[in-house]
């Protein structure tokens, strides 16, 4: 009985508020840096999460958002360099993962959702008709940046504005379709040395200030429609892509063949250049 209160108040306090604007505020709010503002905000951000910042690169921040988007020391997060393995983009919770199947896949048990409508693409979903995703949840303490999985081509990026619910699984488990409501952006890439399609999704959530993309010099606003914007941008293994200005979640769509890697399942922790997928033939 207690969980399921709990369950309550937090489905509550994170999504039946004006989550737009509380959103634009902590957004605001994130980046004062008044000294005691900016000490406040962090001790409270880490008394209420488990934030380590053992290995960031700096060890003061201007804002509390310069600490939740904060670099890493130079080695921090290993690469796995065996060509035959798709790395983790980002330091993430595994949630769902599987095969595709009928153009679906699964929020949590019991929810799926349709490619085309992540996508807003059927072309594109179809490219995953047999494929395999995964889901990578990123909590509030978690290191924010996100990494090419794989030496590739952007050859696309289109942005979807949209809701900002929470993305946690109490929010996953009552709320349809939430991935396919919230702010998202669809990184189409391929793999360099095999043409293999495998696309990132970062979808925002509430306090999520944005998503920002390294390679793409045009802000992705989401006061403004749908937009895509064609690329050719290569980059290697670990490369930095972007970040989110929060928490959020990564889904991951591979093509058939592609198989999770043995130490990798649901519920496991991981790590930026971790081995997340193991390359196909097909």
């Amino acid at each position: 009985m207690n969980i399921v209160q709990q369950d309550d108040l937090n489905f509550l306090l994170t999504n039946r508020i004006p989550r737009r604007m509380l959103t634009r505020f902590v957004g605001w709010f994130s980046k004062i840096e008044q000294p005691l503002i900016r000490d406040l905000s962090l001790r409270a951000w880490g008394f209420f999460a488990d934030l380590d910042l053992s290995d960031a690169k700096q060890t003061r921040f201007r804002s509390m958002h310069d600490c939740f988007t904060r670099a890493l020391k130079d080695g921090a997060r290993p690469i796995d360099p065996d060509p035959g393995i798709l790395v983790s983009p980002c330091d993430a919770i595994v949630g769902a993962e599987g095969p595709v199947e009928q153009g679906q896949v699964l929020q949590v048990k019991g929810f799926p959702y349709s490619l085309d409508d992540l996508l807003g693409d059927a072309e594109h979903a179809a490219t995953f008709r047999h494929g395999r995703y995964v889901t990578l949840r990123l909590t509030s303490s978690m290191y924010h940046r996100f990494h090419a999985p794989h030496d590739c081509i952007v050859d696309a990026v289109s942005h979807f504005p949209g809701d900002t619910w929470n993305v946690n699984p109490v929010t996953l488990k009552r709320v349809e379709r939430v991935f396919c409501k919230n702010e998202r952006a669809v990184i189409r890439t391929r793999l360099s040395a095999t043409g293999h399609a495998v696309t990132l999704v970062p979808v925002a959530a509430i306090l999520v200030a944005g998503i920002r993309l390294r390679f793409l010099d045009i802000p992705l606003r989401s006061n403004q429609g749908r937009r895509t914007f064609p690329c050719s941008v290569p980059l290697r293994k670990g490369q930095e892509m972007g970040w989110f200005e929060h928490g959020s979640t990564i889904i991951l769509l591979a093509p058939e063949g592609f198989r999770l890697s043995d130490d990798v399942s649901q519920g496991t922790t991981i790590r930026t250049g971790q081995p997340l997928l193991r390359i196909g033939n097909g």
